[in-house]
């Protein structure tokens, strides 16, 4: 989800949804250590519980940036060894890091060692010709035995070879019962399953087999799904309860936003897929898209946004 779910998208969800846990963009340890932090690692406290998704391959860089991401309030860290980027692959972390389980493990060890709150991995089910019944279970048992708190898998393989980035994440097969099986060979650890998983309905059914659900580019795509999280799978209230009530409630944070120098089209970006399938969808996100990148644009901007769709869709569809 890199240059999605950037601390804007992550106040947005957390309106939608007090349960979810939010994951940050992945962050390499060269940028943790040596980037501008307070950039890169900064966060609203409304997005508690987050976790902070790091990119690296290196034992002590990973520990450094993990216990600087403990220091800034992050409530987990998350290892990501199943990005299939080129970037990625040519960085030695991410996906490709499913061929060194033993690498992994020392990571995972290294930060375990100076944090207090969890580590956890997220990863493929296999890399190219691996067999993913071999690879899978070799990668989470090393991790496991090295401290990791939870994994969480995408039940892909990523091709490294022949597949573009885009395309490892539509072309590999899906394959939810190779993360069934690793859950119930490793019932005391928690499993996450993730990948073409479109809302809360499906993720109540994988919910019978895994532990949790990740959610990426639907809570992104159609961000109106999330308001089912807490009523579906908590049996609490959302927070609010209409995509026109959580967008009200986002204005006190854009006004702050806009009063230390961000521009609107910074957070508007990730509204977009806002009123998804709804009449008037298509004229909001044109509003935000022709009017949000001008320079002094203010909340006025959204408001008007809103207001097409409201003239066009019924009140149910504002739900």
């Amino acid at each position: 989800m890199m240059d999605w779910t950037d601390r804007h998208c992550r106040v947005f969800h957390r309106l939608l949804s007090r349960r979810a846990l939010l994951y940050t963009e992945m962050v390499t340890t060269g940028a943790v250590i040596h980037g501008d932090r307070r950039r890169l690692l900064g966060f609203d406290r409304s997005e508690h519980p987050v976790a902070l998704q790091l990119g690296g391959s290196d034992p002590g860089d990973l520990a450094t940036s993990a216990k600087i991401g403990e220091e800034f309030g992050y409530d987990e860290i998350n290892l990501n060894v199943g990005c299939p980027s080129d970037r990625v692959k040519d960085g030695r972390f991410g996906a490709c890091l499913m061929a060194e389980p033993a690498l992994v493990a020392a990571c995972v060890a290294a930060m375990k060692r100076v944090v207090r709150i969890p580590v956890t991995v997220k990863c493929r089910i296999g890399i190219d010709d691996q067999d993913p019944e071999v690879a899978l279970d070799t990668l989470a048992d090393a991790v496991v035995d090295s401290g990791a708190d939870a994994l969480i898998v995408h039940a892909r393989k990523a091709w490294l070879n022949g597949l573009s980035p885009k395309e490892n994440r539509d072309v590999p097969p899906l394959d939810y019962d190779r993360v069934y099986r690793l859950k119930a060979r490793l019932p005391h650890v928690p499993v996450i399953i993730n990948g073409g998983i479109p809302g809360v309905e499906a993720a109540q059914q994988h919910l019978a087999h895994v532990d949790g659900v990740m959610l990426g580019r639907a809570a992104y795509q159609e961000p109106w799904r999330l308001l089912d999280v807490d009523p579906v799978l908590f049996g609490e209230t959302a927070p609010h309860q209409t995509m026109k009530d959580a967008l009200a409630a986002l204005e006190p944070y854009i006004a702050r936003q806009l009063a230390e120098g961000s521009r609107l089209h910074a957070i508007t970006r990730h509204l977009v897929g806002a009123y998804h399938a709804v009449p008037g969808a298509r004229a909001f996100r044109r509003h935000l898209a022709e009017h949000g990148v001008r320079p002094g644009a203010g909340i006025e901007v959204l408001r008007e946004a809103v207001a097409m769709v409201e003239a066009r869709a019924p009140a149910a569809a504002l739900a």
